[in-house]
């Protein structure tokens, strides 16, 4: 039987893993961690399908709720081809490696908690190691470009076509016959806001039966990139002129690199008032130099900026802070200062001693440009918690908190609406990468512009093709 059976993002914005079995085929769709409160013991938990019969990993992008568990996949057993565009392998590579430095530290946590419970024997490593990580690209990795096509098998061919949610993001097309008939189902992966800042915008799709489609913003519709852009400047020099300093939770993927662009922007034009502007985050930094490597990916305006001016993500304030004690002096700089730090959702990562040692001060200012998981300290700061913890000590919320959700790599409602509507032939929409209240949301919505009827995919439900 052809089935699609979701293993993560069912219900849920993390740890995205779909099992297509076609024609013989097994074919995973990402194999990406979970985040947030019950994440971490999860990601331990043995995969539900037979890891050794997977012929093909196709990876969407390289955000770690889509490939942050390819490591415990290849170290339980996975001996199949990984598919990927060029850029998304890159990406994979920094990002798998800085996570498993994060599991060692996540790991050492674990076994306390086990300790007290009384099972410190059920948990005897870290989720993966370097090493591991090392044998990830190992593995026969196949690259593509967009619109190549390429043959599974006689009956099946994929293609990708380009997300515009980061750098080298797809989303994956398979093509195949059933019954002499030509039919496709895609996975939407992570899709971009037709608004990109640095990106080129998401390709549009002709046609499919089957879509299976993100919903993280299914509920709403962001404010315009030119009201969001407006907004933080406004933020930044109102902070900056009252001696305060700008904390940016960044995710280091384009997040990051939007950022920098935009107040190399405001530099240039003469708006970003004196101050010193801090990367502290060494997977961003690494991750700003595979964007500048690769400027066919960047819009228009960057990919010129980079062949008149260099590379669009640098200028004469931005101070790199590579190492732990480089880090720790930013403590130093009591004001006028814009630092811009992992991680972006605040659960761990260097973005934890900057907040610690200034979310208490009325002067400051924390934006978050980026969505918070529930569970993590990100989202109980939003969410307006007076109190928050930090390494073990309660830390008063007195810092402006400004959440500017215009900067999404996400689409929003009215921009998978759009897409979808260019979709002929489209009979069955399944959603996923959501939580559950902003799917109805959403499948509401479809009913009402778009007469589907979509569903939600449930966790370990199968799905017949």
């Amino acid at each position: 039987m052809n089935k699609v059976t979701s293993y993560g993002a069912a219900k849920s914005v993390t740890g995205s893993c779909h099992l297509v079995e076609l024609f013989g085929i097994n074919i995973l769709i990402d194999c990406g961690m979970f985040q947030g409160e019950f994440g971490l013991e999860k990601n331990y938990e043995d995969f539900e399908f037979n890891v050794n019969e997977i012929d093909y990993l196709i990876i969407t992008h390289g955000h770690l709720d889509h490939i942050g568990r390819v490591p415990k996949l290849v170290k339980d057993g996975f001996d199949g081809v990984i598919i990927s565009t060029e850029a998304t392998k890159e990406i994979t590579d920094i990002m798998l490696q800085d996570s498993a430095k994060i599991l060692r530290e996540e790991y050492k946590t674990l076994r306390r908690k086990a300790k007290r419970r009384g099972d410190e024997k059920r948990i005897t490593e870290p989720l993966y190691t370097l090493d591991h990580v090392k044998d990830v690209f190992l593995k026969e990795w196949q690259t593509i470009q967009y619109h190549q096509e390429i043959e599974l098998s006689k009956d099946v061919k994929i293609s990708f076509g380009d997300a515009g949610h980061i750098l080298g993001s797809a989303f994956v097309m398979i093509d195949y016959k059933d019954k002499k008939r030509k039919k496709r189902i895609v996975f939407s992966g992570d899709i971009g806001s037709k608004e990109r800042m640095i990106l080129d915008p998401l390709d549009t799709l002709s046609r499919a039966e089957t879509l299976f489609i993100e919903s993280t913003y299914g509920d709403r519709n962001h404010r315009s990139l030119k009201e969001s852009i407006k907004e933080f400047k406004e933020t930044v020099i109102n902070t900056l002129k009252r001696d305060g300093n700008v904390i940016i939770p960044s995710f280091a993927i384009e997040r990051t690199q939007e950022i920098l662009w935009l107040l190399n922007n405001m530099e240039s034009d003469g708006e970003l008032p004196k101050c010193q502007v801090f990367l502290d985050s060494p997977l961003a930094t690494k991750a700003t130099r595979l964007y500048a490597k690769y400027p066919v990916h960047l819009n228009e305006e960057l990919e010129l900026h980079a062949q008149n001016n260099g590379n669009p993500f640098h200028f004469a304030s931005l101070n790199i802070s590579s190492t732990k004690q480089e880090s720790l002096l930013i403590n130093k700089v009591k004001k006028r200062a814009i630092i811009i730090a992992g991680s972006g959702m605040c659960h761990g990562g260097r973005i934890m001693h900057h907040l610690k040692h200034r979310l208490w001060n009325e002067k400051n200012c924390v934006i978050f440009v980026g969505f918070q998981v529930e569970g993590t300290l990100g989202r109980e700061i939003i969410d307006g918690y007076e109190y928050v913890k930090i390494y073990g000590e309660d830390i008063i919320v007195k810092a402006q908190v400004e959440t500017i959700n215009g900067f999404s790599a996400h689409a929003d409602q009215s921009d998978m609406l759009e897409w979808m509507s260019h979709i002929k032939g489209l009979k069955n929409l399944y959603l996923m990468h959501g939580e559950e209240s902003k799917m109805k949301i959403f499948a509401k919505k479809i009913k009402e512009e778009l007469n589907i009827d979509a569903k939600t995919v449930q966790y370990a439900e199968s799905v017949e093709l």
